[in-house]
């Protein structure tokens, strides 16, 4: 297996800087958790493997449990996670598949997740589910392979 090129933001350094500065940004208002199941779900939806491989591992560090893990792309079906992150995991969800429904993010989605987070977490998560989505796209673009030997 082999990328189609060198990522893009190795070659355009500066997109390196903004993906970065938009994550940090991202990260106000929002729990790392919830964070990195944004990240996960989100991956597994787009079928980035670099960051579904990045984002369990780093999670995982950070102490999660293999059972949230196991479960981020049935979070609906088990019992292991919060009604904030089940609000964070919906809106991550409806804004990732933009295309599959006339209403792309419907008024439940959103006043779920308005009732969970105040107004710079929503703005954190929007950013956080938008940054998520240009990475696995352009990961999925050059067809970005794992490395296991990544320390995430």
């Amino acid at each position: 297996m082999q990328a189609r090129m060198t990522h893009p933001v190795m070659i355009l350094p500066e997109a390196m800087k903004a993906l970065q500065a938009l994550h940090k940004a991202a990260e106000q208002g929002v729990p790392a958790k919830t964070i990195g199941l944004v990240e996960l779900r989100a991956s597994q939806i787009n079928g980035c493997s670099v960051c579904v491989d990045m984002h369990s591992r780093q999670m995982k560090k950070a102490g999660e449990t293999d059972e949230r893990l196991f479960a981020v792309a049935a979070w609906r079906d088990t019992p292991y996670f919060t009604d904030a992150e089940r609000a964070a995991l919906a809106l991550t969800e409806a804004m990732t598949r933009l295309s599959d429904r006339e209403d792309p993010v419907p008024d439940k989605v959103w006043e779920e997740a308005a009732r969970h987070y105040d107004e710079q977490g929503l703005a954190g998560l929007l950013l956080a589910i938008a940054g998520i989505n240009v990475w696995n796209r352009l990961n999925a673009a050059i067809r970005q392979v794992v490395d296991p030997n990544a320390r995430w």
